[in-house]
Parts: C-alpha cells; structure tokens; sequence
C-alpha cells in the first residue's frame, strides 16, 4: 500500500463502521463498542496521515485511477491533515462522553451509525480536491446532523430543526448553483485545475459573482454574520454530546472551506473578498459576543460564543499575510477543543442543577470543586488568558492584525475578548460560585448524583483530556505554531497544491 492510500481511510473507516452497525440493531452494546473501537482506528489514521503528510509534502489519491482533473481527487495539504486529525480526537471524546449521557431510546433509533456518518461527511469535506464532491459531502453531514438533532422528536428539538434545516438547504442551494456557474465558465471543478486556470479567464466579473456566491454559502455554513442567525436557535436544543460535536466541528467545516477556497481556488479575487470578510468579520465577533453576554440559558450563551469566535477565524482570514492565516488555523484548532469541552462541562452542569437556567443553578464549586477547576481550563483559554492555548491564538491574530494596520477591527477583537471574559465568569458566578437557589440538589434516574462510577469515569475523562490538551498547547506552543506557519505558507503557495495534484502539464 502506498502511502498517499492513507488518505481513504478516514472516509471509509467510519462509512465501513457504520454500516456495520445497522446488522446490530437489537444490540447497542455491540454498535457501542464498534463505534468506539473505529474512533479509536480513526485517531490513529490521522495521525499516520498527519506524520506522513509532514514528510511527505501534499498527499493525493486519485480515486478509480482516473487521473486528474478527470476523476475524483483526494488531497491533504498541512491544512487538511490537522482538521482531520482535530476531528478525529473530537470525535473519539464525544464517543466517549455518549456512552454516559445518551439515553436507551436515542442508541437503539441508531444513534451511533448516524454520528460515524457525520464524521465520514466532515473528513470527506477536509480530504476532497473537487468542488462538486466538497458540495456532496456538505449534504453527508447536513442529512446526518439533521436526523441527530432531531433524533427523540421533542417539540423544541424539531422547532430548531426546522430552522437549521431551512437555512442549511438554502445554503446548498446556493452552492449548488455557483459550483454550476463555476464548471460553465471553467470546464472543470477539480481545485487544483481551477486553481491554475481562473486566473486567465477572460469573465472575470462572472467568476467575481461566483466568488461571492461560495462566500454566502461558507458564510452560512460556517455562521458569519448576518448568516448565523440559524445556530444559536437550534444548537441548543439536540442532548449535549450531539450539540457538542456540533459545536466544535460543523461550523468548523465552513471556515475550511473559506479559507481553502480563498487561499486556493479564488486566490485572484482575495483583494476584494478580504475587505467584505474584514468587515464580516469584526461584525461576526461583536454580534456573537452580545448575543452571549444578554443570555442566561448556559447552552444558548455558549452557542453565541461559536458565532463570536468564528469571528477572529474570518479576521484571520481577511487579514491574509502568513502570520494572520497562520493564527486563524491555531484559532480553530484551540477553538474546536475548548468549545467542545465547555459543552461537555455544560452537561455536567445540567446533571447536577437538573437546568441551564443560570439563574436557577448555582453552588456547583462548593459541592464539586474539581469541576469547577476543569470548567475555568476552556474558559480562561476561550478569553485568551495566559499560558493556555487560547491567549496565543488571540496573539497571534491581534498581532496580525496590527501589523496589517488593521487598527479598527483588532481593537474590536481586543473588545470582544473582555467581554467573552465577562461572559465566562457570568458562567462561573451563576453557576459556580453562588449558593444554589433551591435546598437540594436534583436527584432521580437522570441526576448526576444517581450516576454510577463507570458513568463519572465516561463522563469526566473527555473533559480532563480536552482540559489537559488546552494547557499543553499553550505551554507547548512554539512546535504548534511552526506546523500552523508550514501550512499558512503552503496554502498561499498555490503551486505547491497544484503540482502534486496535476503534475507540470499545462
């Protein structure tokens, strides 16, 4: 097996699990350990590609031997192998964290098979080369985080379906339609291909329209403003392991494609988007960041907080030097595994107040000092407080910043990181630190005082790995960022994704 054949199996591993899993319908033990043991073959996967891509350079696989831009190509860039990689490891913890948190009824409505399918959809969207598969792969995971927000049928979980699910097809719609316009004009939607030729193409105010086309519909998908109204009405409404994975990775997705499109594909048209995206993106920090300080519901609070660090991403992004772009993948690294985190601890917090009413919760550290301890890890690191991963982030983008001259907008990501520091310590005084408004704590089946020692253990040990990840990347930081300044520097050197994909024909 050669090694650019590495790059299928993070498609197919959970493709193969999944369907696997549908001959145990009756048995959820047996669909829990397979999904368990292929997250575990998954980590392990991307790590081997993530080594292999280092040392190797950009990795490809053209899929049934036909070459490309005629078949259908597998590519992983620096950029590509770290989202995977990041993902796999979110997607293990939460594994992990269902085992203790979902109910029968959900498992047995085969919750497991849907959540390998999402994870199949979101490697398949880092992993593909061709802009029509990128579109196919966006369905993957809309179908299947459809039905896993929905899965239990309660009235406020399909009142948010609807809602994500309407914005969601409209997106595609939408992407549907420029990824036409774009083969019409170019002949091709193999990235690489297009990547060579859209810079000659006479219908340069065509292709400026498509360019904004696949901007609104990254832009939903990834919730920028005005788009992201869609997310925090619904993120907070599936159980807490789904909204997790939700949380960290699937607006994720529409910030890769972003950047890959704008660094990659439409790298001729980057002047005239980095200034609306400059502009989106101060706007995605603050509306985010408000919409978040006005919340009492923790779930909803920390939903607005997905579309507020979105925000620093697309600055990133728009700033587009090497070191802005370098900052904007360290963000959304330190972002995918601190947002997921808070979400876990937010189910935590749930068990025990039987709430997300911050104002009905409360005496949380008193009773359970170490969960407050693992609480204020992803909080501080969210805030950017130092050493953790999220100050150098936020330094790294700031600097970028201003550095580009950028002096409005980064003095609102400064903003918006006082008041996301703020926010967090609503979270900590509601939550934490005050006594708790009732006598007693909730007790019956679903409490966490009813909760047996393995389901603590399933509970807690995601958290304290994320937790600890936090703190490694920040003490650690200067190998993270060598790898993220590698791949900015890969990503605006177009020739070096378009050479091992396409060769040196003309």
């Amino acid at each position: 097996m050669s090694v650019s054949q590495i790059i299928i199996f993070p498609i197919l591993l959970p493709l193969a699990s999944a369907i696997a899993m549908l001959f145990f319908r009756r048995s959820v033990m047996v669909q829990r350990i397979i999904s368990l043991l292929t997250s575990f073959l998954l980590l392990t996967a991307a790590g081997v590609l993530l080594s292999a891509v280092i040392s190797e350079g950009v990795l490809t696989l053209q899929v049934g031997g036909w070459a490309a831009p005629f078949g259908i190509t597998l590519a992983a860039d620096l950029l590509s192998a770290v989202m995977v990689a990041v993902s796999a490891l979110i997607g293990l913890t939460t594994v992990i964290y269902s085992f203790a948190v979902i109910d029968s009824e959900r498992e047995r409505f085969f919750y497991y098979p849907l959540f390998q399918m999402l994870m199949m959809g979101i490697n398949g969207a880092f992993l593909t080369g061709d802009v029509f598969n990128l579109y196919v792969w966006f369905e993957v995971m809309l179908i299947s985080s459809f039905v896993l927000l929905v899965l239990g049928g309660t009235p406020v979980q399909l009142e948010g379906a609807i809602k994500y699910v309407t914005i969601n097809l409209l997106s595609s719609s939408v992407f549907l339609a420029a990824s036409g316009i774009l083969y019409g004009i170019a002949g091709t939607l193999n990235m690489a291909e297009l990547a060579r030729i859209t810079p000659d193409l006479a219908q340069k105010e065509l292709l400026a329209v498509v360019s904004v086309l696949f901007m609104i519909t990254f832009g939903i998908k990834a919730a920028v403003f005005p788009l992201f109204f869609w997310l925090p009405a619904s993120y907070h409404t599936p159980p807490v392991a789904v909204a997790a994975i939700f949380a960290g990775l699937l607006t994720k997705v529409g910030v890769y494609a972003l950047i890959r499109f704008f660094t990659t594909v439409f790298s001729h048209e980057a002047v005239f988007i980095n200034e609306v995206l400059l502009v989106g993106s101060a706007l995605t920090m603050l509306s985010g960041v408000l919409g978040a300080v006005a919340q009492y519901d923790l779930r909803k609070l920390l939903s607005f907080h997905i579309v507020s660090q979105i925000g620093y991403m697309i600055f990133g992004l728009a700033v587009h030097s090497p070191l802005a772009i370098a900052g904007a993948l360290i963000y959304i690294v330190h972002n995918i595994i601190a947002k997921t985190n808070l979400f876990y601890i937010s189910g935590i917090i749930e068990r025990i107040c039987s709430t997300c009413d911050l104002k009905k919760t409360g005496g949380v550290y008193a009773r359970y000092p170490v969960i407050g301890i693992l609480f204020l890890i992803p909080a501080l690191g969210l805030a950017g407080i130092p050493p953790l991963s999220g100050f150098w982030a936020k330094f790294v983008v700031i600097k970028a910043g201003f550095e580009a001259g950028e002096y409005v907008v980064t003095g609102i990501a400064v903003l918006v990181s006082l008041l996301t520091l703020f926010s967090m310590m609503k979270i900590w005084n509601e939550a934490f630190w005050k006594d708790m408004p009732r006598k007693d704590y909730a007790a019956g089946e679903n409490s966490y005082d009813s909760m047996g020692i393995g389901q603590r253990v399933l509970l807690f040990s995601p958290v304290v790995a994320l937790a600890l990840l936090t703190v490694l990347l920040g003490v650690f930081f200067e190998p993270v960022f060598r790898l993220a300044e590698s791949a900015a520097l890969q990503l605006l050197d177009t020739e070096a994704y378009i050479v091992p994909i396409l060769g040196g024909k003309e």
